[in-house]
């Protein structure tokens, strides 16, 4: 046994051995090619059943949308990378919305310093979740889900149930979630989330930090066993997952110049979906940033390509659940015939 132990430290410490390149190895890039082939065949199909899709205002809808939501995609793939699930993203977005806008509203608070709140307050939230996983031992399904519950409440508690109105924000504010740049066109949240999701994409390969975090998910007993501290990782990612969601969520308010405690209800299956779609694994382990972004904007697409066609929002439901259920099907089998 010990003998065993031993060979997995050596392996996993080694840069060239195999079981670093199998943790690093790119199983995502035949999902992230097939991936763009159906974003561009979808598109050239759309763009002969509708005269409203090759617009500028349709695309910059559709981007403006997956562009906050897919701040939530990259955490949710981190949390999947690790071996773990958040689905309590959604609930964070809108709680952090909610209390941001009360702040704002009703206290009089500079909105800037509201936002700093809000994601101080994502930062704790992900912090309790980390907690319960690492220190007390639930599985991240069952601590997540009772965070979705309890958010979403606290939620309908500080709204009371009632949307708050946010137009009296400042313009300066308004812009980071509905501003255009200059001439060009281009929406400011676009770029904020490109820059985001380069950063990420750009560590997620070159950084120790988030190398680790693929080691967990890889294999949590030879991480163990390298002296990575598995619970100080789960600990992190779950922090970070809790400020994306809070921005998220402050963004939200500043494009819709409201807040409501019914934001991004469904939020948490279209990130595991996106992520799972542009490569990420339940099992942990494996996944990129690139892929994930892939994901969203797929999803985002077929969303926009439903509006288009008049398709009526349960049979809309009906498509992302179905769809949800293929890119999880994929996952198992690739895993399965891996086996």
């Amino acid at each position: 046994m010990r003998k065993g132990k031993a060979a997995d430290v050596e392996s996993i410490a080694d840069p060239q051995s195999p079981a670093i390149k199998r943790v690093f190895r790119k199983p995502g890039s035949f999902r992230e090619g097939t991936t763009i082939l159906v974003i561009i065949g979808l598109s050239i199909m759309m763009g002969i059943l509708s005269p409203y899709f090759l617009t500028s205002a349709n695309f910059r809808t559709m981007f403006m949308s997956f562009a906050i939501n897919g701040m939530v995609v990259i955490a949710m793939t981190l949390a999947l990378i690790s071996g773990g699930i958040d689905l309590g993203v959604g609930s964070v977005m809108a709680l952090v919305g909610v209390v941001v806008g009360t702040l704002f509203l009703n206290f009089h608070m500079n909105i800037w310093l509201a936002s700093l709140v809000g994601l101080l307050l994502g930062l704790v939230i992900g912090t309790i979740n980390g907690l319960f996983i690492t220190k007390i031992g639930l599985s991240p399904f069952i601590t997540t889900l009772g965070m979705m519950q309890v958010a979403r409440g606290i939620a309908n508690v500080v709204s009371q149930g009632m949307p708050l109105p946010l137009q009296s924000m400042p313009v300066e504010f308004k812009f980071i979630g509905r501003g255009i740049i200059g001439s060009t066109g281009i929406p400011f949240v676009i770029v904020l989330f490109l820059v985001v999701a380069v950063a990420f994409d750009f560590l997620s390969r070159r950084s120790t930090i988030i190398r680790k975090i693929y080691y967990v998910g890889s294999n949590e007993k030879a991480a163990r066993f390298s002296g990575i501290d598995v619970n100080k990782v789960r600990m992190g990612v779950y922090m970070l997952v809790g400020v994306l969601a809070a921005f998220a969520g402050i963004l939200s308010i500043a494009r819709f110049n409201s807040a409501t405690n019914t934001l991004a209800e469904t939020v948490n299956m279209d990130a595991i979906s996106a992520a799972v779609i542009g490569g990420a694994s339940l099992n942990g382990g494996e996944g990129t940033i690139f892929g994930a972004v892939l994901g969203i904007a797929l999803l985002a697409l077929i969303q926009t390509s439903l509006n288009l066609l008049d398709v009526g929002p349960y049979w809309q439901s009906l498509v992302t659940g179905l769809v949800l259920l293929l890119a999880v099907s994929i996952d198992f089998l690739s895993h399965r015939k891996a086996r």
